[in-house]
Formats: C-alpha cells, sequence, structure tokens
C-alpha cells in the first residue's frame, strides 16, 4: 500500500474529526502569526515530499527520500540565524523552507521543484544533484553521505573564533555565528560523525572557541535498522566539553524553546552542544522502500498516528492561532500550489551534454586584493639567521620551509595544520619555527585524526582562510579520503560553482626510504587521489622546483579557489647527493619569493632526441642518474619531470617528446593504477610507437634491506631504455 496517501488521508479525516494527538501543555513566547507560519513550512515541505513521488511516477522527477516526520525542524531554523551556517541532513527541507522566511527574496518552492526535476535552472546545483542548499541562506548543499559532512562543520566553526583574531580577506561568517550541522540516528554512529564529536569535544575541553550545534534527528531506525532505544541518550548525554539538549520534534512550540536555548548557549559560551530532537520516519526511506517488509506493521502505524503536522494543528488550535478548518485549508491550498509549481518545473531545462555537467567542476576565479609579497624588513625579522644560509644551496625540505615561512607572511588568511607539524616541527622538520614565527593560531597542532584534520581544512576555508593541512604519511591519507572526495572536491560541483573550500594539502609520500617503516611510510600508490575530478596534484623532484610550484599551489588555492594535493617525496627531502657522495648535486639555492612554476609546465634536462625519459618525484632523481650513463654510452637523450600529475599535462608532454625517437615512462607508483598508464594511453593515441615503462611491482613495500625490491632503480631504467633503443632499430 501506498503509505504516503495513508499518511495524508489519515490527516485530512483526523483533522476534520477533531482526533488530535495529545501533547505537553504549550509554552512558548512565540506569536500566534509565527507559529502559523512555522505550520506553513512544515505543510510546504510535507507537500513537496508528495509532489516528488508524483513527479517520480511521471519519469519527471529523480529524488524522493524526504523529510515526511522531520517537519520539526522548522523551528530549529527558527531558533537560529539566518548567517548561522547550516549543514543539513537530507531530511531537513522544512529547515530550509523555514529560513527563506528569514532572508527576502526568496522563492523556495519553485527552487526546491526545479531541484526535484534536475532543472539546469535549479538554483542549488544547476540540475547535477537534488541537494539541501542555498548560498543565500547559508546552507553549503551536502550529498547524501553518512555524515561525512560533520568534520568540516567542527571547522567551520572553528574558523568562527580563529577569523575574530586573524581576519581573512574572504570572511563568509559573522563574528557571533554559531555553526549548525544536523544528522540522524544512525549516521550518528559512523566514524566519521564519532571523530567530529570526538574533536569539538577535545578542542572545548581546552577552551578553544567552538560555536558548534550539533542536531541529532532520531526516527529510530536507519534504513531498516533499528537504533536501540535510549543510545542516542546514553552515548551524548555526559560527552566532556559539550553540553546535551532534547527535545520532541513532533511538538514546534517545545522545538522551538530548546533549540533556542541550545542556540543561545553555543552562542554565549562559544562551546559545542547536541541536541537531540526526537521524531518519526513517515513513508519509509523513500519511494522505493517497502517498509513494510522489514518492518512490523503495528509500529509503521504507531508512527504514523504521531504526525508531526497533527501535533501542530493540536498547538495551533489550542492557543487560538488557528482553527482545524483553517490549518486544513493551509493544507489544500499547499498542495494544490506544489501541482501547479511543479507543472512548470518539469518543463525547465535539464543538462544535455558533457561539457553541461562538467561546467561547475571546475570552481570559478575571484577578485584577490593585490599582493606584492613579505617585505625586506619583514623577511629579515622573521627569517633571522636563515636568511644568510639562502645564499648556500639546501635540501628540499629546509626550502620548503622557507617557502612557507614566505607565503604565511604574504598572506595572512593561510593557516598550517596537522599532528605534529607545531611544537616538533612535523617528522621530517619541514614546519620547524613556523609556530614561533606565526604563533599556534596559525600553526595548528591537531589532534591525530586524519578525517578531522581535512574537515578543519575545508570548514575554514568555508571562512575565507587557506588552509595548508599537513597529513604525514600517504598511507594515512586513505583514513579520510573521503574528506576530499565526497566534500571538498564535489562542492563547486554541487553547488554550480557557488560554494568552494580551496586548500593546500600537503602529504609526505613515495617510497625510497631506506628500511623505514614499512608500507605504511613508503606508499607508491597516487590512485586514491588521481581518479578525483577537479584535484590538481603537484609532485615537485627537487627543493627549488618545490618552492617554486607551492608558491603557485597557493596562488590557484587563493585566487582560483582550487583543490591541491601538494606531494612531497620523503626519500628526496634531505637529498643533497646525485652521482656521488660530496656532489651536492640535488641540493638548490632557494629561488627569490616572486618565483613560481605555474600550472602544467613540465621540466625538461638535456635536448637530446634518441630518447625522452618521462618521470617525476624520485623516477626524476634516479633517471638523471640513468642519463649520465645512457649519455655515456652515446644516447642523446632529454629527461622530463612532468612535476603536475593531475590535471595531466598532455600536450606539454606532447610537445617536448615529438621529436624523440622513443619514449620511456619511469613511475615509481605500482603497474597497476600508476600515472603510466594514462601515459601510454597519451602517447599511443597520438600514433607514438616506440614506447615502454618501468613501473614499481604490484605490491606493499617492505621494510628492512628490501625496501627498494619491488621499485624502479637507476640500473633498471638504464637497462629499459637500451633494449628499448635497440627494440626500435
Amino acid at each position: 500500500m501506498d503509505r504516503a496517501a495513508i499518511v495524508h488521508q489519515n490527516f485530512l479525516d483526523r483533522v476534520a474529526a477533531g482526533d488530535l494527538p495529545q501533547g505537553a501543555p504549550v509554552i512558548t513566547d512565540l506569536s500566534n502569526a509565527k507559529l502559523v507560519e512555522l505550520y506553513r513550512s512544515q505543510v510546504l515541505s510535507r507537500q513537496l515530499d508528495r509532489t516528488s513521488r508524483v513527479m517520480q511516477k511521471a519519469g519527471q522527477g529523480f529524488y524522493t527520500i524526504g523529510s515526511s516526520g522531520h517537519e520539526g525542524m522548522a523551528a530549529v531554523a527558527e531558533a537560529l540565524r539566518p548567517t548561522d551556517m547550516a549543514f543539513l541532513h537530507y531530511r531537513d527541507a522544512a529547515f530550509q523552507i523555514q529560513r527563506s522566511q528569514q532572508v527576502p527574496g526568496q522563492n523556495i518552492a519553485w527552487d526546491m521543484l526545479l531541484s526535484f526535476a534536475a532543472s539546469s535552472d535549479d538554483p542549488t546545483s544547476g540540475g547535477r544533484h537534488k541537494v539541501l542548499g542555498s548560498k543565500a541562506l547559508f546552507i553549503p548543499p551536502q550529498t547524501s553521505t553518512i555524515a561525512s559532512h560533520l568534520p568540516k562543520a567542527v571547522g567551520a566553526a572553528y574558523s568562527v573564533g580563529l577569523a575574530r583574531r586573524h581576519d581573512p580577506e574572504h570572511r563568509a561568517l559573522p563574528e557571533d555565528a554559531i555553526v549548525m550541522a544536523s544528522f540522524g540516528d544512525a549516521s550518528s554512529n559512523h566514524s566519521t560523525a564519532q571523530g567530529a564529536f570526538n574533536t569539538a569535544c577535545w578542542t572545548s575541553f581546552q577552551s578553544v572557541p567552538l560555536p558548534m550545534l550539533f542536531v541529532c534527528e532520531d526516527n529510530g531506525i536507519g534504513i531498516s535498522t533499528p537504533t536501540p532505544q535510549g543510545w542516542v541518550a546514553a552515548n551524548f548525554m555526559h560527552r566532556p566539553g559539550m553540553r546535551y539538549f532534547h527535545c520532541n520534534g513532533l511538538d514546534i512550540a517545545e522545538t522551538h524553546r530548546v533549540a533556542s536555548q541550545a542556540a543561545d548557549y553555543v552562542r554565549r559560551h562559544r562551546k559545542p552542544a547536541f541536541l537531540h530532537v526526537k521524531t518519526v520516519r513517515l513513508y519509509g526511506h523513500a519511494g522505493s522502500d517497502v517498509e513494510a517488509t522489514y518492518r512490523d506493521k503495528q509500529a509503521i502505524a504507531v508512527d504514523e498516528a504521531n504526525d508531526p503536522l497533527l501535533h501542530s494543528v493540536r498547538i495551533l488550535q489550542e492557543i487560538g492561532a488557528c482553527s482545524r478548518d483553517e490549518a486544513l485549508e493551509i493544507y489544500r491550498e499547499t498542495e494544490a500550489r506544489c501541482t501547479r509549481v511543479a507543472a512548470r518545473a518539469v518543463k525547465r531545462p535539464h543538462l544535455k551534454t558533457a561539457s553541461d555537467v562538467v561546467a561547475s567542476l571546475i570552481p570559478p576565479k575571484r577578485r584577490c586584493a593585490p599582493t606584492n609579497g613579505p617585505s625586506p624588513k619583514e623577511r629579515a625579522k622573521v627569517f633571522g639567521s636563515d636568511t644568510r644560509a639562502m645564499d648556500e644551496p639546501q635540501a628540499m625540505n629546509r626550502l620548503i620551509n622557507w617557502a612557507l615561512t614566505d607565503l604565511m607572511l604574504e598572506h595572512g588568511e593561510i593557516a598550517v595544520m596537522g599532528e605534529d607539524v607545531g611544537r616538533k616541527g612535523g617528522v621530517y622538520g619541514v614546519t620547524q619555527k613556523l609556530k614561533a614565527r606565526f604563533g599556534a593560531d596559525r600553526v595548528i597542532d591537531t589532534l591525530l585524526d586524519e578525517q578531522s584534520i581535512l574537515g578543519l581544512a575545508i570548514g575554514m576555508a568555508h571562512n575565507g582562510f587557506i588552509p595548508m593541512p599537513e597529513i604525514q604519511f600517504l598511507a594515512y591519507l586513505h583514513n579520510a579520503e573521503d574528506q576530499i572526495r565526497g566534500e571538498a572536491a564535489t562542492l563547486p560541483f554541487f553547488s554550480n560553482g557557488q560554494y568552494t573550500n580551496p586548500m593546500v594539502l600537503r602529504i609526505a609520500g613515495l617510497g625510497y626510504q631506506r628500511g623505514f617503516g614499512g608500507h605504511f611510510h613508503n606508499d607508491n600508490s597516487l590512485a586514491v587521489l588521481r581518479d578525483i575530478p577537479g584535484v590538481i596534484i603537484a609532485c615537485p623532484s627537487n627543493g627549488a622546483d618545490a618552492a617554486m610550484m607551492l608558491r603557485e599551489s597557493v596562488r590557484l588555492a587563493r585566487e582560483e579557489q582550487r583543490v591541491v594535493v601538494f606531494l612531497e617525496p620523503i626519500a628526496l627531502y634531505p637529498m643533497r647527493d646525485l652521482h656521488g657522495e660530496g656532489d651536492k648535486g640535488w641540493m638548490h639555492r632557494y629561488p627569490s619569493p616572486d618565483k613560481r612554476i605555474p600550472l602544467g609546465q613540465v621540466g625538461v634536462a638535456g635536448r637530446g632526441t634518441d630518447l625522452a625519459i618521462v618521470t617525476y618525484g624520485n623516477g626524476f632523481y634516479l633517471s638523471q642518474q640513468a642519463a649520465k650513463v645512457l649519455k655515456g654510452k652515446g644516447v642523446k637523450l632529454r629527461v622530463i619531470d612532468m612535476r603536475w600529475l593531475a590535471p595531466l599535462p598532455k600536450e606539454e608532454l606532447l610537445k617536448q617528446t615529438k621529436a624523440c625517437g622513443t619514449i620511456l615512462i619511469v613511475d615509481e607508483c605500482r603497474e597497476t593504477g600508476s600515472q603510466s598508464e594514462g601515459l601510454m594511453a597519451l602517447f599511443a593515441e597520438d600514433g607514438r610507437k616506440n614506447i615502454a615503462r618501468v613501473t614499481a611491482t604490484d605490491c606493499l613495500i617492505a621494510t628492512g634491506p628490501a625496501y627498494g625490491a619491488t621499485l624502479p632503480t637507476a640500473e633498471g631504467i638504464t637497462q629499459a631504455a637500451l633494449e628499448l633503443l635497440e627494440g626500435a632499430k
């Protein structure tokens, strides 16, 4: 049976008969007019759910996970300010509808129905997804993920306090704003959510300002799995550093009163709170969900009898704000309006081509105040004795440190965050002295949780900062890569470029650390990053390039709002020599602060045409060693350092290899899923014939003397090059 039709008819029959559920006495400071407004928002949310199912049956709508049973969230919206950023659960249509009443010029029914119809006129996603969200309403759109928005909500809340002390150029949130994030009871158990709660409590426990309101909408079930009764309250009532509030989400007066108390607590104390809102789920999980196949019919009927709209009609009648007949008229009028508006919305245009769909993948550029770089006086004061050392060649880790210093001098909105980046200066000393130079506000020692580090960065970017999070080792990224894939990189796409979270994510990675740590400290797989649309991946092979590419990465984040992954080869951090001990062939002087390497520009060593070696990172270092041997055998070659791994610098690579008879790809990543696969395809599709590749073995890296056994070597590169040249004769 169609439960939506049953709930609809029950509402009509019971209101007409005066058969309304009982509830607590009404206690509210809201006016009668405001309570009627909340009821209207609830009814519009309900009728939009019903309309979405009609649209789907007609092949004109594409999303039916609705908000029925959660309409009490309209009262939560009324308890907050429209400038309090809200990261919403996908059942929060009533919240967005009521917030639209707080902001002039909104046409919320039209906007949401365009989204249901996946029309390119949809003002939120431009027809790419049905999402709740609005730039005007301070609601960044979310996809249907499992509480993965909570870490970035915590980051946004942290940024509010930080912005008071270091006001970023593109600050979005007022000084007294709070941040709200809502989610379901089932999602509260997810490791991502638990990490966010823990981070909030950890931060608050140290008396660091964190104006964060978590809102758990507890309907007692996660798709088909019941939440144990009392579990949410037991889990969250006594968390250190976080105040717990509870309300009956079926009662809009109580929900508004308690939500106002929670919001006031967060705003005044700048500490997190957990608002536990008891709701019901009506219609099942989605339009395709047959709830009766896994749930007792009596339990379904009990929830339907507790329809929050019935409770709202009772409340309005008790205080004399609205009669039952007037409540029914509002319901019928809203139904008719949704039908009329939907009939227009389904006729609006849709995305048609690939170029239409990808148009929002790359965020728009933004205006930034011009900068002339740090002054000599500022640099002398901050660098101190390091200034004299800049006249001498240095290893990569030190040059990156100096580049970070110059960038933080130039751009006050840059903040570095990660495990051990402050006091210790990072595992490899790359961030040494930064905390002393710029303070704990801008060099943040985080707790040990990669999801929270990336969430902090994403949330801070929402408020105008340029975050530079650090992941200690590439393998550690796998604990949290969905924060890049599912949140950071998708936000411009799903918001039609209206929302962005630019950042430069620094990761120490790749192999060749001698006998240290095995796979978790020598990880040679970038596949997880390379297949995320819109993400830029930079991988320098030497210190001078690293400094100049890092500057370009910050420019890309600051001016073009891009998400940049800056991969730093660990084994090359301390590298001094190239061909022999003491030759200092891999050390470089620090490039002046105005120099950078543009996105897509490759590096070329040599001009020979017999052979082109295409590589990056450690491969460029090893290929330079191989090149010396090959030149001694009469081979005229060039070694090309890709530098930028995504997007692949195709035109530059084709241009720089055009004159070469053979091409050898040297890829330190594994044979499967490595850059070499794309490079082989690129050259083959361009008609190149003599191509080969040297890659790592499809295996994890061992600890001890066998650390390099599965990785390319200079000797192996030399041999592969000679065999390729011989075969080309």
